[in-house]
């Protein structure tokens, strides 16, 4: 049986989770940690269970990159559809891991490849985040050149979300990448034109773009600290918020 219940209040209704492949990858970033797999899992099945609608799209970074194998014997069409595919994988993959903690989960397709998953249409989706269970959109767009930000953007606006939630290893944006600048520092709020002015990296044109003039919040957090994707749709005041 899949449980749900409502009594936690959340700032959102609906929300499309972005994950990179990466962060399936724990530490190494490659291949898929089950450890993690458990705790993305058991994070969103929470949420869920407090009222959450949530639909998911993973990048295939720690599988296989489009761009990685241009110049290597690759063109980049056919290495986007291996990514795209490594994107399947990963769905696949928190997919079980969601049901075991609980919660119905379906893997919806880009293009279709019945029987490994549905092919993706909207209102079946969302037909799944109703009844109280995660809706993970793997396959990108569908077409090469758009990269799983795109492809995010793109879903949360069909499905109606309210905000587009990106999951990072950063608890934010920064003036600076954190990572290589100690005296980076984090906006709690930031608007889109001014990510554009300060040449922010937050997600690539394309995503971005569509964020923006279609109005779509952007909340960007630290996913690996358990408890923070409840805390973000509690609205406490934890990662970077990108409005208008």
């Amino acid at each position: 049986m899949f449980a749900r219940n409502s009594e936690t209040m959340s700032t959102y209704k609906r929300v499309l989770l972005k994950l990179s492949g990466e962060s399936l990858g724990g530490p190494a970033g490659k291949g898929i940690d089950e450890n993690w797999l458990a705790a993305y899992a058991e994070e969103v099945a929470q949420a869920v269970k407090n009222g959450l609608q949530v639909a998911i799209v993973i990048g295939g970074g720690n599988i296989f990159r489009g761009l990685q194998g241009v110049g290597k014997g690759f063109d980049r069409v056919n290495g986007d559809k291996m990514g795209m595919l490594a994107t399947v994988i990963n769905s696949l993959g928190l997919a079980m891991a969601i049901r075991s903690a609980g919660v119905e989960a379906e893997v919806f397709t880009a293009t279709p490849m019945m029987p490994v998953a549905r092919y993706y249409m909207r209102d079946d989706a969302v037909a799944v985040m109703e009844r109280g269970g995660v809706a993970l959109i793997a396959g990108g767009t569908g077409n090469p050149y758009f990269t799983t930000d795109s492809g995010a953007a793109l879903r949360a606006l069909e499905i109606g979300a309210d905000a587009l939630l990106k999951g990072t290893r950063v608890d934010g944006v920064y003036t600076a990448d954190p990572e290589k600048d100690p005296t980076a520092t984090k906006f709690d709020t930031i608007t889109f034109d001014e990510v554009l002015a300060r040449r922010l990296k937050v997600m690539d044109q394309t995503a971005f773009t569509l964020c923006r003039e279609n109005h779509l919040p952007l909340m960007v957090f630290d996913m690996d600290t358990p408890g923070n994707l409840e805390k973000v749709v509690r609205g406490e005041n934890i990662g970077t918020v990108v409005t208008e």
